[in-house]
């Protein structure tokens, strides 16, 4: 399946975490980028997405794996 890019922006709102988790979770190999700089997009296929109940309390889905053999930062 193709991926489904978006921005650091656009991935952090669909998660419900910030920007910088977005990019941590990318410098640990858990998710791909696409490009660089400015023009850097992230896959929505790997991330977790913010889910909401009936009582409009959120859950945050589990974060991507870490690769074989990497340490979180």
């Amino acid at each position: 399946m193709a991926p489904k890019l978006v921005t650091a922006a656009d991935a952090a709102y669909y998660t419900g975490r910030p920007v910088g988790t977005i990019w941590r979770w990318a410098s640990e190999g858990r998710i791909h980028r696409y490009g660089h700089g400015k023009g850097t997009r992230y896959d929505l296929l790997e991330l977790p997405r913010l889910t909401v109940d009936e009582w409009g309390e959120k859950h945050l889905g589990e974060p991507p794996p870490l690769p074989e053999g990497a340490h979180a930062a």
